[in-house]
């Protein structure tokens, strides 16, 4: 029988959840690094026992912590990341120019073909690559020679917080920065060109620009890596093409603002997001929590609510904080900022909370072994 593990990162640390393949009962390990922010908590897909957890402090800054034997011992595998050469600036709100400065990684991508090797998101946006597990990092810099200067921070920061890498061709690879948008690498990251024809974003000075759209999530199905979904700030869009070329899939949601976007694993066409209310108020619409499920790769949707909160429910649901398993009947997972991890063993019909009051979830991600 099947091991389900889902790898659980929060304000406070990191836990362990894991059950068999009925995903009924569950085990929680943790927390992990107690106190300190595991802004990402992820495993190999080549080895169940080899994870990374990246956390950030005030007081130790950025470090990637990696574990061979499935969390029962840690060890800091490196906390120096540096811009190659002279990164120069950014630009900040107001239009003025900001110092790259090195904050966090936001997202771990580990390589489906070597165990060694994984790429880092950061902050501010720049995209790393180890092929040493962790010991040493180099800077994939031609993602910041695509107008890098005219980047801008969405409201979380300026953070690359998405790695997609082509299940069928190692050499192209997707990010997303918010507020820069979303682009592509055909060679192995060294180097990349925007894909955002076809979005549009109201609140930056070009609707239409090339470069500006604060993009919250991508995501694949790995049968079909020409189409991707997008979670962006306002608007649910999907390409058909690699990224080429955008339309929105919103339908009738009854709010297009949301941070996740997640794939079945088996259903290519089947999509959830975890809508909230707006902008400004990141709390699902209604005090509601519903995730809503589209049967057809978009525009169609139906909220999924069987055991989740209807009422007086005022949480977040953040970019990092939703995953898919693969076992045969997919599951659906997803954590809020009021510590709740809700399961779903079959496809979102039904929804149970396998944990409470854990820290603020910051991301969750799951392992089948």
């Amino acid at each position: 029988m099947s091991t389900v593990r889902l790898l659980v990162g929060t304000k406070k640390g990191a836990f362990i959840l894991t059950s068999n393949e009925q995903r009924k009962d569950w085990d929680v390990t943790g927390p992990l690094f107690g106190g300190f922010e595991i802004y990402h908590f992820i495993g190999s897909p080549l080895d169940p026992k080899r994870l990374y957890a990246s956390q950030c402090s005030e007081w130790f800054g950025q470090i990637i912590h990696r574990s061979d034997d499935a969390g029962q011992e840690w060890y800091p595998v490196s906390n120096e990341f540096k811009y190659q050469g002279d990164p120069g600036t950014h630009k900040w709100y107001d239009g003025s120019d900001k110092p790259w400065e090195f904050k966090r990684i936001w997202h771990i991508e580990p390589s489906r073909v070597d165990v060694d090797t994984l790429f880092a998101g950061a902050e501010d946006a720049a995209l790393f690559k180890t092929t040493d597990g962790g010991k040493s990092w180099v800077e994939l810099a031609g993602l910041r020679d695509i107008q890098g200067h005219d980047w801008q921070p969405g409201a979380g920061g300026l953070c690359l917080h998405t790695i997609l890498i082509d299940p069928e061709n190692a050499n192209r690879m997707y990010v997303a920065i918010s507020a820069a948008g979303a682009f592509r690498s055909d060679d192995a990251g060294q180097h990349w060109r925007p894909i955002n024809q076809g979005l549009r974003s109201e609140y930056i000075p070009e609707p239409e620009a090339e470069i500006g759209h604060c993009v919250h999530r991508l995501a694949m199905h790995p049968t079909r890596p020409d189409v991707l979904f997008m979670q962006k700030h306002w608007d649910v869009m999907r390409s058909d093409n690699g990224g080429e070329q955008w339309t929105e899939v919103s339908g009738n949601l009854p709010s297009d603002f949301g941070f996740p976007i997640a794939v079945h694993s088996h259903e290519p066409e089947t999509i959830y997001v975890i809508p909230i209310k707006s902008d400004s108020e990141h709390y699902p619409p209604e005090g509601k929590l519903r995730v809503y499920r589209s049967r057809g790769g978009g525009n169609e949707w139906e909220a999924l609510t069987h055991g989740l909160p209807q009422e007086h429910c005022y949480v977040n649901i953040l970019r990092d904080a939703m995953a898919v398993d693969s076992c045969d009947q997919c599951g659906i997972y997803f954590g809020t900022t009021g510590g709740q991890v809700y399961a779903s063993s079959d496809g979102g019909d039904h929804w149970q909370a396998i944990v409470r009051d854990l820290p603020a979830v910051l991301s969750v991600e799951v392992q089948v072994f």
